[in-house]
Protein backbone atom coordinates (compact mmCIF):
# COMPACT_ATOMS: atom_id res chain seq x y z
CA UNK A 1 0.00 0.00 0.00
CA UNK A 2 2.81 2.18 0.72
CA UNK A 3 4.47 1.61 -2.31
CA UNK A 4 1.33 2.54 -4.04
CA UNK A 5 0.70 5.88 -1.94
CA UNK A 6 4.65 6.64 -3.05
CA UNK A 7 4.37 5.80 -6.96
CA UNK A 8 0.76 7.66 -6.78
CA UNK A 9 2.49 10.35 -5.37
CA UNK A 10 5.73 10.60 -7.54
CA UNK A 11 3.23 10.79 -10.70
CA UNK A 12 1.26 13.26 -9.52
CA UNK A 13 4.58 15.10 -8.66
CA UNK A 14 5.66 14.43 -12.41
CA UNK A 15 2.81 15.08 -13.85
CA UNK A 16 2.76 18.98 -12.66
CA UNK A 17 5.73 20.41 -14.65
CA UNK A 18 3.98 19.05 -17.40
CA UNK A 19 1.06 20.34 -16.96
CA UNK A 20 2.25 24.04 -16.03
CA UNK A 21 5.07 23.97 -18.85
CA UNK A 22 2.35 22.94 -21.17
CA UNK A 23 0.58 26.56 -21.37
CA UNK A 24 1.26 28.20 -24.69
CA UNK A 25 -0.43 31.38 -26.75
CA UNK A 26 -2.43 30.18 -29.61
CA UNK A 27 -0.95 31.34 -32.54
CA UNK A 28 -4.39 32.41 -34.42
CA UNK A 29 -6.37 33.94 -30.82
CA UNK A 30 -3.69 35.28 -28.77
CA UNK A 31 -5.26 33.40 -25.97
CA UNK A 32 -3.63 30.94 -23.55
CA UNK A 33 -4.11 27.52 -24.14
CA UNK A 34 -3.34 24.01 -22.55
CA UNK A 35 -0.99 21.96 -25.03
CA UNK A 36 1.31 18.92 -24.24
CA UNK A 37 1.96 18.97 -27.81
CA UNK A 38 5.52 20.90 -28.71
CA UNK A 39 5.11 22.62 -32.35
CA UNK A 40 7.96 20.22 -33.31
CA UNK A 41 6.07 17.47 -32.08
CA UNK A 42 2.92 19.15 -34.16
CA UNK A 43 5.09 19.07 -37.38
CA UNK A 44 6.76 15.66 -36.52
CA UNK A 45 3.55 13.91 -35.71
CA UNK A 46 1.99 15.86 -39.69
CA UNK A 47 4.73 14.35 -41.18
CA UNK A 48 4.77 10.76 -39.88
CA UNK A 49 0.71 10.30 -40.62
CA UNK A 50 0.09 12.40 -43.82
CA UNK A 51 1.30 9.09 -46.28
CA UNK A 52 -0.75 6.37 -44.57
CA UNK A 53 -3.46 9.03 -44.18
CA UNK A 54 -3.65 9.93 -47.94
CA UNK A 55 -3.03 6.52 -49.12
CA UNK A 56 -6.33 5.29 -46.81
CA UNK A 57 -8.74 7.37 -48.57
CA UNK A 58 -8.03 6.60 -52.01
CA UNK A 59 -4.42 8.15 -52.50
CA UNK A 60 -3.22 11.12 -54.38
CA UNK A 61 -5.27 12.06 -57.32
CA UNK A 62 -3.14 11.33 -60.17
CA UNK A 63 -4.69 11.82 -63.54
CA UNK A 64 -4.71 15.91 -64.04
CA UNK A 65 -1.22 17.20 -61.95
CA UNK A 66 -2.20 20.70 -63.08
CA UNK A 67 -4.76 20.40 -60.81
CA UNK A 68 -2.72 19.41 -58.10
CA UNK A 69 -0.32 21.79 -58.83
CA UNK A 70 -3.75 24.87 -59.06
CA UNK A 71 -5.01 23.63 -56.20
CA UNK A 72 -1.31 23.82 -54.04
CA UNK A 73 -0.99 27.38 -55.58
CA UNK A 74 -4.58 28.54 -53.97
CA UNK A 75 -3.63 26.81 -50.64
CA UNK A 76 0.02 28.49 -50.61
CA UNK A 77 -1.34 31.95 -51.23
CA UNK A 78 -3.42 31.56 -48.37
CA UNK A 79 -1.00 30.14 -46.48
CA UNK A 80 1.28 32.68 -46.73
CA UNK A 81 -1.12 35.79 -45.89
CA UNK A 82 -1.70 32.86 -42.23
CA UNK A 83 -0.39 33.59 -38.64
CA UNK A 84 2.10 30.78 -39.31
CA UNK A 85 3.19 31.27 -42.81
CA UNK A 86 6.43 29.13 -41.70
CA UNK A 87 4.66 25.85 -41.14
CA UNK A 88 5.72 23.08 -43.82
CA UNK A 89 2.20 23.39 -45.60
CA UNK A 90 1.55 20.79 -47.95
CA UNK A 91 -1.82 20.68 -50.30
CA UNK A 92 -3.06 17.15 -52.03
CA UNK A 93 -6.10 16.47 -54.03
CA UNK A 94 -7.04 12.91 -53.13
CA UNK A 95 -8.85 10.32 -55.19
CA UNK A 96 -11.67 10.06 -53.18
CA UNK A 97 -15.07 10.90 -54.13
CA UNK A 98 -16.62 11.72 -51.06
CA UNK A 99 -16.78 15.61 -50.62
CA UNK A 100 -14.06 15.79 -47.25
CA UNK A 101 -11.26 18.14 -46.49
CA UNK A 102 -9.25 17.65 -43.74
CA UNK A 103 -5.92 19.03 -42.08
CA UNK A 104 -3.19 17.40 -39.99
CA UNK A 105 -1.46 18.99 -37.38
CA UNK A 106 1.74 20.63 -38.89
CA UNK A 107 0.01 22.04 -41.67
CA UNK A 108 -0.84 18.96 -43.95
CA UNK A 109 -4.32 19.47 -45.68
CA UNK A 110 -6.20 17.36 -48.28
CA UNK A 111 -9.06 17.73 -50.04
CA UNK A 112 -10.86 15.49 -52.04
CA UNK A 113 -11.76 15.56 -55.49
CA UNK A 114 -15.27 14.68 -54.89
CA UNK A 115 -15.69 18.64 -52.77
CA UNK A 116 -14.09 19.81 -55.61
CA UNK A 117 -16.87 18.89 -58.00
CA UNK A 118 -19.15 20.82 -55.29
CA UNK A 119 -17.40 24.13 -55.74
CA UNK A 120 -18.29 26.78 -57.99
CA UNK A 121 -15.34 29.17 -58.21
CA UNK A 122 -11.92 29.69 -56.22
CA UNK A 123 -13.03 31.72 -53.66
CA UNK A 124 -15.37 28.69 -52.35
CA UNK A 125 -11.86 26.57 -52.87
CA UNK A 126 -10.38 29.54 -51.03
CA UNK A 127 -12.91 29.26 -48.15
CA UNK A 128 -12.64 25.18 -48.05
CA UNK A 129 -8.43 25.78 -47.87
CA UNK A 130 -8.60 28.78 -45.42
CA UNK A 131 -10.51 27.03 -43.19
CA UNK A 132 -8.38 23.89 -42.94
CA UNK A 133 -5.42 26.38 -42.78
CA UNK A 134 -6.88 27.73 -39.21
CA UNK A 135 -7.46 24.55 -37.92
CA UNK A 136 -3.44 23.89 -38.24
CA UNK A 137 -2.38 27.63 -37.46
CA UNK A 138 -4.26 27.86 -34.73
CA UNK A 139 -3.01 24.08 -33.14
CA UNK A 140 -6.86 22.43 -32.93
CA UNK A 141 -5.03 19.22 -33.86
CA UNK A 142 -2.71 19.42 -31.27
CA UNK A 143 -5.51 20.94 -28.51
CA UNK A 144 -7.79 17.72 -29.19
CA UNK A 145 -4.72 15.19 -28.56
CA UNK A 146 -3.97 17.64 -25.55
CA UNK A 147 -7.95 16.39 -24.45
CA UNK A 148 -7.90 13.09 -25.02
CA UNK A 149 -4.55 12.30 -23.45
CA UNK A 150 -5.46 14.22 -20.36
CA UNK A 151 -8.22 11.99 -20.03
CA UNK A 152 -5.65 9.31 -18.24
CA UNK A 153 -2.45 11.88 -17.50
CA UNK A 154 -1.21 8.96 -15.60
CA UNK A 155 -0.43 7.34 -18.78
CA UNK A 156 0.96 10.49 -20.62
CA UNK A 157 3.63 11.13 -17.07
CA UNK A 158 4.30 7.55 -17.16
CA UNK A 159 5.62 8.10 -20.88
CA UNK A 160 7.14 11.36 -19.99
CA UNK A 161 9.14 9.55 -17.09
CA UNK A 162 10.12 6.74 -18.76
CA UNK A 163 11.12 7.69 -22.22
CA UNK A 164 12.49 11.11 -20.68
CA UNK A 165 12.82 12.37 -24.41
CA UNK A 166 10.14 14.59 -26.97
CA UNK A 167 10.81 11.99 -29.51
CA UNK A 168 9.65 9.14 -26.74
CA UNK A 169 6.45 7.99 -25.89
CA UNK A 170 4.52 11.08 -25.42
CA UNK A 171 5.48 10.97 -29.22
CA UNK A 172 3.77 7.72 -29.60
CA UNK A 173 0.72 8.45 -28.27
CA UNK A 174 0.32 11.56 -29.97
CA UNK A 175 1.13 10.22 -32.52
CA UNK A 176 -1.53 7.21 -32.58
CA UNK A 177 -4.12 9.93 -32.16
CA UNK A 178 -2.96 12.36 -34.58
CA UNK A 179 -3.26 9.48 -37.26
CA UNK A 180 -7.51 10.09 -37.14
CA UNK A 181 -7.06 13.96 -36.42
CA UNK A 182 -8.60 14.43 -39.44
CA UNK A 183 -11.51 11.82 -38.44
CA UNK A 184 -12.60 13.70 -35.37
CA UNK A 185 -15.30 15.80 -34.78
CA UNK A 186 -14.42 19.49 -34.07
CA UNK A 187 -16.18 21.18 -31.49
CA UNK A 188 -18.31 24.36 -32.42
CA UNK A 189 -15.76 27.13 -30.86
CA UNK A 190 -12.64 25.51 -33.54
CA UNK A 191 -15.37 25.40 -36.54
CA UNK A 192 -16.35 28.61 -35.75
CA UNK A 193 -13.11 29.85 -34.84
CA UNK A 194 -11.76 28.33 -38.21
CA UNK A 195 -14.43 30.30 -40.56
CA UNK A 196 -13.79 33.60 -39.06
CA UNK A 197 -10.18 33.42 -39.21
CA UNK A 198 -10.18 31.67 -42.22
CA UNK A 199 -12.21 34.38 -43.84
CA UNK A 200 -9.12 37.19 -42.76
CA UNK A 201 -6.82 34.93 -44.46
CA UNK A 202 -8.96 34.83 -47.52
CA UNK A 203 -9.35 39.16 -47.56
CA UNK A 204 -5.56 39.21 -47.00
CA UNK A 205 -5.36 36.76 -50.32
CA UNK A 206 -7.54 39.34 -52.14
CA UNK A 207 -11.13 36.53 -52.44
CA UNK A 208 -14.60 37.63 -51.78
CA UNK A 209 -15.53 36.72 -48.54
CA UNK A 210 -18.70 35.69 -50.45
CA UNK A 211 -17.44 32.51 -51.06
CA UNK A 212 -17.83 31.55 -47.55
CA UNK A 213 -20.77 32.17 -46.97
CA UNK A 214 -21.95 30.39 -50.12
CA UNK A 215 -19.65 27.62 -49.09
CA UNK A 216 -21.87 27.52 -45.87
CA UNK A 217 -25.39 27.85 -47.04
CA UNK A 218 -24.43 24.87 -49.47
CA UNK A 219 -23.83 23.10 -46.80
CA UNK A 220 -26.42 23.22 -44.67
CA UNK A 221 -28.99 23.10 -47.20
CA UNK A 222 -27.43 19.73 -48.38
CA UNK A 223 -26.80 18.50 -44.87
CA UNK A 224 -31.04 19.19 -44.82
CA UNK A 225 -31.56 16.60 -47.64
CA UNK A 226 -30.93 13.07 -48.74
CA UNK A 227 -27.58 13.76 -49.78
CA UNK A 228 -26.64 14.41 -46.22
CA UNK A 229 -25.45 10.95 -46.29
CA UNK A 230 -23.07 11.10 -49.15
CA UNK A 231 -22.05 14.20 -47.43
CA UNK A 232 -21.60 12.40 -43.82
CA UNK A 233 -17.93 12.39 -43.95
CA UNK A 234 -17.77 16.04 -44.16
CA UNK A 235 -20.75 16.87 -41.74
CA UNK A 236 -18.87 14.79 -39.24
CA UNK A 237 -15.71 16.41 -38.97
CA UNK A 238 -16.97 19.63 -40.05
CA UNK A 239 -20.67 20.35 -38.63
CA UNK A 240 -22.67 22.91 -40.51
CA UNK A 241 -25.66 25.12 -39.06
CA UNK A 242 -27.24 28.62 -39.45
CA UNK A 243 -24.92 30.00 -36.64
CA UNK A 244 -22.03 29.46 -39.16
CA UNK A 245 -24.07 31.31 -42.14
CA UNK A 246 -25.07 33.63 -39.66
CA UNK A 247 -21.28 34.63 -38.63
CA UNK A 248 -19.87 34.16 -41.94
CA UNK A 249 -22.82 36.81 -43.24
CA UNK A 250 -21.37 38.93 -40.81
CA UNK A 251 -18.26 38.72 -41.61
CA UNK A 252 -18.48 39.19 -45.05
CA UNK A 253 -21.21 42.70 -44.37
CA UNK A 254 -18.53 45.09 -44.53
CA UNK A 255 -15.20 43.25 -46.43
CA UNK A 256 -13.92 44.98 -49.22
CA UNK A 257 -15.02 43.49 -52.74
CA UNK A 258 -12.80 40.85 -53.32
CA UNK A 259 -12.33 38.35 -56.48
CA UNK A 260 -14.27 34.95 -57.52
CA UNK A 261 -11.95 33.74 -60.13
CA UNK A 262 -14.95 31.31 -61.65
CA UNK A 263 -13.27 31.13 -64.97
CA UNK A 264 -10.06 29.59 -63.88
CA UNK A 265 -11.49 27.38 -61.53
CA UNK A 266 -13.85 25.53 -64.03
CA UNK A 267 -10.70 25.42 -66.42
CA UNK A 268 -8.92 23.34 -63.36
CA UNK A 269 -11.42 21.19 -62.98
CA UNK A 270 -12.42 20.06 -66.44
CA UNK A 271 -11.17 16.89 -66.54
CA UNK A 272 -12.90 15.79 -63.09
CA UNK A 273 -16.19 17.18 -64.58
CA UNK A 274 -15.29 15.18 -67.65
CA UNK A 275 -14.51 12.22 -66.16
CA UNK A 276 -17.27 12.72 -63.56
CA UNK A 277 -19.74 10.05 -65.77
CA UNK A 278 -17.03 7.29 -65.18
CA UNK A 279 -17.16 7.91 -61.15
CA UNK A 280 -21.07 7.57 -61.49
CA UNK A 281 -20.82 3.86 -63.18
CA UNK A 282 -17.71 2.88 -60.71
CA UNK A 283 -20.50 3.57 -57.96
CA UNK A 284 -22.81 1.10 -59.55
CA UNK A 285 -20.18 -1.22 -59.69
CA UNK A 286 -19.41 -0.64 -56.14
CA UNK A 287 -23.04 -1.46 -55.55
CA UNK A 288 -23.28 -4.51 -58.10
CA UNK A 289 -19.62 -5.65 -56.52
CA UNK A 290 -21.45 -5.27 -52.27
CA UNK A 291 -24.76 -7.66 -53.70
CA UNK A 292 -21.95 -10.04 -55.40
CA UNK A 293 -23.25 -9.32 -59.27
CA UNK A 294 -20.09 -9.65 -60.74
CA UNK A 295 -21.75 -9.31 -64.06
CA UNK A 296 -23.19 -6.26 -63.55
CA UNK A 297 -19.94 -4.93 -61.82
CA UNK A 298 -17.79 -5.89 -64.90
CA UNK A 299 -20.13 -4.27 -67.21
CA UNK A 300 -20.67 -0.64 -65.52
CA UNK A 301 -16.43 -0.69 -65.25
CA UNK A 302 -16.96 -1.16 -68.89
CA UNK A 303 -18.47 2.04 -69.39
CA UNK A 304 -16.22 3.80 -66.99
CA UNK A 305 -12.88 2.70 -68.52
CA UNK A 306 -14.39 3.55 -71.82
CA UNK A 307 -14.99 7.00 -70.61
CA UNK A 308 -11.53 7.12 -68.45
CA UNK A 309 -8.58 4.65 -69.05
CA UNK A 310 -5.93 5.34 -67.03
CA UNK A 311 -7.99 5.16 -63.78
CA UNK A 312 -6.42 2.31 -61.86
CA UNK A 313 -9.54 2.12 -59.44
CA UNK A 314 -11.88 1.16 -62.48
CA UNK A 315 -9.20 -2.07 -63.15
CA UNK A 316 -8.82 -2.88 -59.32
CA UNK A 317 -12.66 -3.47 -59.09
CA UNK A 318 -12.36 -5.51 -62.27
CA UNK A 319 -9.88 -7.33 -60.31
CA UNK A 320 -12.69 -8.18 -57.64
CA UNK A 321 -15.32 -8.97 -60.17
CA UNK A 322 -13.48 -11.26 -61.88
CA UNK A 323 -12.60 -12.61 -58.25
CA UNK A 324 -16.35 -13.52 -57.54
CA UNK A 325 -16.93 -14.64 -61.06
CA UNK A 326 -14.01 -17.02 -60.54
CA UNK A 327 -12.02 -16.13 -63.31
CA UNK A 328 -8.74 -15.63 -61.49
CA UNK A 329 -6.58 -14.94 -64.77
CA UNK A 330 -8.43 -12.08 -65.59
CA UNK A 331 -8.19 -11.45 -62.13
CA UNK A 332 -4.70 -10.91 -62.04
CA UNK A 333 -4.54 -9.64 -65.12
CA UNK A 334 -6.97 -6.20 -64.18
CA UNK A 335 -4.93 -6.17 -60.32
CA UNK A 336 -1.14 -5.85 -63.18
CA UNK A 337 -3.44 -3.44 -64.95
CA UNK A 338 -4.44 -1.26 -62.15
CA UNK A 339 -0.85 -1.74 -60.50
CA UNK A 340 0.57 -0.32 -64.08
CA UNK A 341 -1.83 3.12 -63.93
CA UNK A 342 -0.63 3.58 -60.22
CA UNK A 343 2.07 1.96 -59.20
CA UNK A 344 1.98 4.51 -55.48
CA UNK A 345 -1.26 2.85 -54.45
CA UNK A 346 -1.34 0.39 -51.95
CA UNK A 347 -4.69 -1.37 -52.71
CA UNK A 348 -4.11 -2.97 -56.13
CA UNK A 349 -0.92 -4.69 -54.67
CA UNK A 350 -2.83 -6.18 -51.56
CA UNK A 351 -5.72 -7.58 -53.94
CA UNK A 352 -3.41 -9.27 -56.12
CA UNK A 353 -1.24 -10.32 -53.45
CA UNK A 354 -4.45 -12.31 -51.85
CA UNK A 355 -4.88 -14.15 -55.00
CA UNK A 356 -1.29 -14.90 -55.61
CA UNK A 357 -1.33 -16.35 -52.36
CA UNK A 358 -4.76 -18.41 -52.57
CA UNK A 359 -3.05 -19.59 -55.83
CA UNK A 360 -0.35 -21.06 -53.93
CA UNK A 361 2.07 -19.05 -55.91
CA UNK A 362 3.84 -17.51 -52.23
CA UNK A 363 6.85 -15.70 -54.17
CA UNK A 364 5.06 -13.15 -56.00
CA UNK A 365 2.42 -13.41 -53.22
CA UNK A 366 4.86 -12.10 -50.61
CA UNK A 367 6.62 -9.47 -53.23
CA UNK A 368 3.28 -7.87 -53.50
CA UNK A 369 1.83 -8.12 -50.13
CA UNK A 370 4.90 -6.30 -49.00
CA UNK A 371 4.71 -3.68 -50.99
CA UNK A 372 1.26 -3.00 -50.42
CA UNK A 373 2.40 -2.98 -46.53
CA UNK A 374 5.41 -1.04 -47.13
CA UNK A 375 2.73 1.57 -48.42
CA UNK A 376 0.14 1.33 -46.02
CA UNK A 377 0.45 -1.64 -43.28
CA UNK A 378 -3.43 -2.49 -43.69
CA UNK A 379 -4.62 -5.66 -41.37
CA UNK A 380 -5.41 -7.85 -44.62
CA UNK A 381 -1.67 -7.50 -45.51
CA UNK A 382 -0.40 -7.53 -41.98
CA UNK A 383 -2.10 -11.11 -41.84
CA UNK A 384 -0.90 -12.56 -45.43
CA UNK A 385 2.60 -11.79 -44.43
CA UNK A 386 2.19 -13.21 -41.15
CA UNK A 387 1.37 -16.97 -42.80
CA UNK A 388 3.85 -16.68 -45.05
CA UNK A 389 6.23 -15.68 -42.22
CA UNK A 390 4.45 -18.50 -40.23
CA UNK A 391 5.49 -20.81 -43.23
CA UNK A 392 8.75 -20.21 -43.78
CA UNK A 393 9.01 -20.63 -39.41
CA UNK A 394 9.94 -16.75 -38.78
CA UNK A 395 8.56 -16.99 -35.59
CA UNK A 396 9.14 -13.47 -34.10
CA UNK A 397 8.16 -11.84 -37.63
CA UNK A 398 4.43 -13.14 -37.86
CA UNK A 399 4.04 -12.49 -34.23
CA UNK A 400 4.82 -8.54 -35.39
CA UNK A 401 2.27 -9.11 -38.01
CA UNK A 402 -0.35 -11.11 -36.21
CA UNK A 403 -0.50 -8.32 -33.48
CA UNK A 404 -0.77 -5.32 -35.84
CA UNK A 405 -3.42 -7.55 -37.94
CA UNK A 406 -5.47 -8.67 -34.24
CA UNK A 407 -6.29 -4.91 -34.01
CA UNK A 408 -8.93 -5.21 -37.35
CA UNK A 409 -12.26 -5.65 -35.74
CA UNK A 410 -13.98 -7.97 -38.45
CA UNK A 411 -13.23 -11.42 -39.19
CA UNK A 412 -9.36 -10.71 -40.41
CA UNK A 413 -8.78 -9.48 -36.69
CA UNK A 414 -10.17 -12.86 -35.62
CA UNK A 415 -8.49 -15.12 -37.09
CA UNK A 416 -5.46 -13.13 -36.10
CA UNK A 417 -6.32 -13.65 -32.73
CA UNK A 418 -6.50 -17.41 -32.94
CA UNK A 419 -3.08 -17.71 -34.72
CA UNK A 420 -1.55 -15.38 -32.16
CA UNK A 421 -2.53 -17.87 -29.55
CA UNK A 422 -1.63 -20.84 -31.60
CA UNK A 423 1.71 -19.21 -32.07
CA UNK A 424 2.50 -18.94 -28.09
CA UNK A 425 0.70 -21.95 -27.61
CA UNK A 426 3.51 -23.29 -30.24
CA UNK A 427 6.35 -21.20 -29.24
CA UNK A 428 5.55 -21.06 -25.35
CA UNK A 429 4.45 -24.27 -25.00
CA UNK A 430 5.66 -23.64 -21.00
CA UNK A 431 3.64 -21.20 -20.89
CA UNK A 432 0.50 -23.48 -21.30
CA UNK A 433 1.86 -26.66 -19.55
CA UNK A 434 2.61 -26.94 -15.93
CA UNK A 435 4.79 -29.23 -14.54
CA UNK A 436 4.40 -31.04 -10.60
CA UNK A 437 7.06 -33.80 -9.45
CA UNK A 438 6.68 -36.55 -6.65
CA UNK A 439 8.84 -39.32 -5.48
CA UNK A 440 6.72 -42.68 -5.82
CA UNK A 441 7.69 -45.93 -3.43
CA UNK A 442 10.41 -47.19 -5.30
CA UNK A 443 12.57 -43.71 -5.45
CA UNK A 444 11.68 -42.67 -9.02
CA UNK A 445 10.89 -39.43 -9.64
CA UNK A 446 7.33 -39.00 -11.49
CA UNK A 447 6.61 -35.82 -13.32
CA UNK A 448 2.34 -34.77 -14.17
CA UNK A 449 1.70 -33.16 -16.87
CA UNK A 450 -1.01 -30.19 -17.04
CA UNK A 451 -2.53 -28.92 -20.08
CA UNK A 452 -3.85 -25.30 -19.25
CA UNK A 453 -3.83 -24.25 -22.56
CA UNK A 454 -7.72 -24.32 -24.32
CA UNK A 455 -6.23 -26.04 -27.44
CA UNK A 456 -4.94 -29.96 -27.96
CA UNK A 457 -0.93 -30.94 -27.57
CA UNK A 458 0.87 -33.64 -28.39
CA UNK A 459 4.76 -34.40 -29.18
CA UNK A 460 5.59 -33.13 -25.46
CA UNK A 461 8.95 -33.29 -24.42
CA UNK A 462 10.11 -32.36 -20.91
CA UNK A 463 13.82 -31.90 -20.18
CA UNK A 464 15.01 -33.10 -16.84
CA UNK A 465 18.55 -31.81 -15.23
CA UNK A 466 20.53 -32.71 -12.50
CA UNK A 467 22.33 -35.86 -11.42
CA UNK A 468 21.27 -38.16 -13.99
CA UNK A 469 24.24 -40.59 -14.05
CA UNK A 470 26.32 -42.84 -11.44
CA UNK A 471 29.39 -40.21 -11.80
CA UNK A 472 26.96 -37.81 -10.23
CA UNK A 473 28.00 -35.11 -12.37
CA UNK A 474 25.52 -32.99 -13.65
CA UNK A 475 23.61 -33.48 -17.06
CA UNK A 476 20.36 -33.60 -19.40
CA UNK A 477 18.02 -35.66 -20.05
CA UNK A 478 14.98 -35.63 -22.99
CA UNK A 479 11.46 -37.43 -22.37
CA UNK A 480 8.65 -37.93 -24.54
CA UNK A 481 4.70 -37.63 -23.29
CA UNK A 482 2.68 -40.31 -25.05
CA UNK A 483 0.02 -39.60 -26.93
CA UNK A 484 -2.26 -36.28 -26.92
CA UNK A 485 -3.11 -34.40 -24.00
CA UNK A 486 -6.26 -32.74 -24.52
CA UNK A 487 -7.26 -29.22 -22.87
CA UNK A 488 -7.72 -29.95 -19.15
CA UNK A 489 -5.88 -33.24 -19.18
CA UNK A 490 -2.92 -34.51 -17.17
CA UNK A 491 -0.63 -37.16 -17.01
CA UNK A 492 1.55 -38.52 -15.06
CA UNK A 493 4.98 -40.16 -16.45
CA UNK A 494 7.87 -42.32 -14.72
CA UNK A 495 11.12 -40.50 -15.95
CA UNK A 496 13.21 -43.59 -14.46
CA UNK A 497 15.38 -41.39 -12.61
CA UNK A 498 16.21 -42.17 -9.09
CA UNK A 499 16.39 -40.26 -6.42
CA UNK A 500 17.03 -40.27 -2.49
CA UNK A 501 14.09 -38.32 -0.85
CA UNK A 502 16.35 -35.99 0.86
CA UNK A 503 17.85 -34.84 -2.87
CA UNK A 504 14.29 -34.33 -3.63
CA UNK A 505 13.20 -32.26 -1.19
CA UNK A 506 16.62 -30.39 -2.26
CA UNK A 507 14.76 -29.69 -5.92
CA UNK A 508 18.07 -31.32 -6.76
CA UNK A 509 16.49 -32.56 -10.18
CA UNK A 510 14.52 -29.95 -12.52
CA UNK A 511 12.11 -30.73 -15.01
CA UNK A 512 11.42 -28.13 -17.63
CA UNK A 513 9.14 -27.55 -20.91
CA UNK A 514 11.03 -28.52 -23.77
CA UNK A 515 9.17 -28.40 -26.70
CA UNK A 516 5.49 -29.40 -27.78
CA UNK A 517 3.14 -28.91 -30.88
CA UNK A 518 -0.75 -28.46 -31.89
CA UNK A 519 -2.40 -31.62 -32.35
CA UNK A 520 -4.73 -29.99 -34.49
Amino acid sequence: MQRRHAMKKWLIALALPVLMTGCAVNPVTGKNELSIVSPRQEVAIGEKNYAPSRQSQGGDYYLDKSLQNYVAGVGKRLAAVSDRPNLPYEFVVLNNDVPNAWALPGGKIAINRGLLLLLDDEAQLAAVLSHEIVHAAARHGASQMTRGTLANVGLVTLGVATQGTEGGQLYGLASQIGAAAWMAKYGRDDELESDYYGMEYMAKAGYDLQGAVELQQTFVKLSATRQADFLSNLFASHPPSEQRVTANKAKAANAAPGQRYRARYQKAIAQLKKDAPAYEAEKLAKKALADKKGNVAIAELDKAIAVQPNEGQFWELRGEAWQLLKDNAKAEQAYTTAISKNEEYFSPYLGRGVLLYKQGQRSKAKKDLQRSYDLLPTPAASFYLGELSLESKNYTQANSYFQLAAQDRGAIGTRSREKLQALQLQTQPQTFLTLSSALNNNGYILINVANRSPRAMQQIVIEMSGALTSSNTRSRKAISVPGTLQPGANLTINTGIVSSPEQFKANYFRASVLSATLAD
